[in-house]
């Protein structure tokens, strides 16, 4: 079932039978017997065309998630401050290995056209999310990032790993990363990370068209609001559902 669940991805949010088979690596039966069963449990939803897609249950398991119920709802309030003060493309991301994983975006009409999504992962090395994440990381971490073959999707990427860790060092003694067309041309970022005790549980940023970069105007609102996530993520400490009302279902006198 695992592997069924696997081969839907960004590039394909439909599949049909045989696709699953193929993708999953498993034979025709024995996939319609587990398409069957994910589809009567709702995970899995059959269209007109007989192509299935993932289904509501999955969603719904998945805003259970602390992404979302912990992490994604007490930045949400920051990153609306954010957005209204820059009316720039908005990050929360996480650290997923040698990827950041987006948690929530906002955009605007007037933003730059930008590759990343919510659920999507791009590259530590390339983005500022990523890079604030990654500076914050133990020595042994980025030294071991350092140590691989890290990709170039521009010209300006920065793999080097000398180049990068000039970047990250800077990056830590001023408290926000910058990224100047190294994912996409015509895009630069500016990022910080959001700290709990010290450590980078996150991160928060805004993309700009190139010609937008002004490090004055961005900075300061980007670090205002990765302080004010981190330090309210400190304050509620295991509360899975902040700003939830938990005493709903308590009988009235």
């Amino acid at each position: 079932m695992l592997a069924i669940l696997d081969a839907f991805d960004f590039e394909h949010p439909k599949l049909t039978l045989s696709d699953l088979a193929r993708r999953a690596d498993l034979s025709l039966p024995t996939t319609h017997r587990l398409v069957g069963e994910l589809t009567r449990w709702r995970g899995l939803e059959r269209d007109d065309e007989g192509k299935y897609r993932v289904g509501l249950r999955l969603l719904e398991l998945g805003l259970l998630s602390g992404l979302h119920t912990q992490l994604r709802d007490v930045a949400m309030p920051f990153m609306q401050e954010l957005y209204e003060s820059t009316r720039e493309n908005v990050h929360l991301a996480v650290r997923d290995g040698d990827k950041v994983l987006y948690v929530e975006k906002l955009t605007g009409h007037r933003s730059v056209p930008i590759i990343s999504r919510t659920g999507g992962r791009l590259p530590l090395h390339t983005t500022g999310v990523g890079k604030a994440l990654l500076a914050w990381a133990s020595t042994a971490d980025i030294d071991d990032h350092l140590s691989r073959q890290l990709s170039r999707p521009t010209r300006y990427s920065i793999r080097e790993p000398g180049r990068l860790r000039h970047d990250l060092q800077r990056t830590r003694r001023r408290g926000f990363a910058t990224t100047r067309e190294e994912m996409t041309l015509g895009s630069c970022s500016v990022a910080s990370p959001v700290l709990v005790d010290d450590e980078p549980v996150a991160a928060v940023g805004v993309v700009v068209r190139s010609s937008r970069l002004e490090l004055d105007r961005l900075a300061q609102p980007v670090l205002s609001a990765a302080r004010g996530i981190g330090a309210r993520l400190s304050e509620i400490g295991d509360d899975p559902y902040p700003g939830y009302v938990h005493d709903f279902a308590r009988p009235l006198p």
